[in-house]
């Protein structure tokens, strides 16, 4: 995550319709994730760009609401947050459509399904495959329902970038530091914009250990009626699982009729 985590946007409400504590707030809350799951008041003002005394402040106000936990120096989530997620989860209609698909999918072939949407660089997972036994080896870190992940470097990630606009694409990409998460994540600019001219006229992406060694994946869009890309459908397995050969003739039909399927649910 960037230092700098708390950043205005450009304004399409009033200034005085913006609650800016709020948005504080909300950025110290987003500043804890699976690298730094415990933070003290000048990590947080590192992670949000606030000063320390207004982290200090708004991580007492989160742990009196009981969205926090501390030892009195250090403070880490609650199982509080979960309400927030819980809430999303039972109420849109997005999550609820897919389950069963990605549920039948897993069922017929016995590997790991996600459901993707992109909240800014990061690609956050709104509906997972359930009750998969795969073994630890063959998961990727980090894929449970609602983790946020680098979207240059997975599947699903490249495939909604894809599916931008070519100036908003562009307009993102400019002076942006793409983080190497392996020997194999793509970090130039200029060739990662090659890379997602291609996923955007193919159609589809397969990522080899772009995100983890050892783990590839392949995403295609899921479009409503109207053609808008709401999401992306993606499927997680080992080089031997995903080879070239198994993706033409196995696992691209598979994501391909499954889209087709969903698409006058979305």
């Amino acid at each position: 995550m960037a230092a700098s985590h708390f950043i205005k946007v450009h304004m399409t409400i009033a200034k005085a319709d913006y609650i800016e504590g709020l948005a504080k707030g909300l950025a110290v809350l987003e500043a804890f994730d699976t690298e730094r799951q415990r933070l003290n008041a000048t990590l947080a003002a590192q992670r949000t760009g606030i000063t320390r005394a207004a982290a200090r402040r708004h991580l007492l106000t989160l742990a009196e609401l009981g969205y926090l936990e501390t030892d009195g120096s250090h403070y880490w989530l609650s199982a509080r947050v979960l309400r927030l997620a819980g809430s999303y989860m039972a109420t849109s209609r997005l999550p609820r459509t897919l389950q069963p698909t990605l549920n039948r999918l897993a069922q017929q072939t016995q590997a790991a399904f996600s459901a993707v949407v992109l909240d800014g660089g990061e690609g956050v997972i709104v509906a997972r495959s359930a009750g998969m036994a795969e073994p630890v080896r063959h998961q990727a870190y980090g894929l449970h329902l609602g983790a946020r992940l680098p979207a240059h470097a997975t599947s699903t990630g490249r495939v909604l970038l894809a599916n931008w606009p070519k100036a908003e694409f562009n307009a993102w990409l400019k002076g942006r530091e793409l983080a190497r998460l392996t020997p194999q994540t793509e970090v130039g600019l200029a060739r990662f914009k090659t890379l997602i001219d291609k996923v955007r006229q193919d159609d589809h992406c397969l990522a080899r250990d772009a995100h983890e060694l050892g783990i590839h994946a392949l995403a295609v869009p899921l479009r409503n009626m109207q053609g808008q890309t709401l999401a992306a459908l993606n499927v997680v397995g080992t080089p031997d699982q995903l080879s070239d050969a198994a993706v033409q003739h196995k696992w691209l039909p598979l994501l391909l009729d499954a889209a087709r399927e969903l698409r006058p649910l979305l």
